[in-house]
């Protein structure tokens, strides 16, 4: 298992947060609305890292296609230029999806 962040993971702890808080607001149970509370931030936490992380690698992408366009068009490297293009908006399209709300 591996301690990088996940959206996935993310979310679904801070959902199983707010229905533990619900639970313990339902039944006046303070440690549940803690915990829940506590739960629910954690997975917004976790999810709002990961998108960051993943923001950061379309980023990262999308400058080094840029790059290797460029080399490519300057040699004449055609092949070298395409795949540049495509790493760019693939990197672009990876950091669209994950741009802060």
């Amino acid at each position: 298992m591996s301690n990088e962040p996940s959206q996935l993971n993310g979310n679904i702890k801070s959902t199983i947060g707010t229905l533990e808080e619900q639970v313990g607001n339902l039944t006046g149970s303070k440690e549940w609305q803690a915990s829940g509370k506590q739960r629910h931030a954690e997975g917004e936490g976790e999810a709002k890292a990961a998108q960051a992380k993943a923001y950061a690698e379309g980023a990262i992408d999308q400058l080094g296609g840029y790059k290797d366009s460029i080399v490519g068009a300057v040699t004449g490297d055609k092949t070298k230029q395409a795949a540049g293009n495509a790493r760019n908006e693939a990197g672009a399209a990876k950091k669209d999806a994950n741009a802060p709300a």
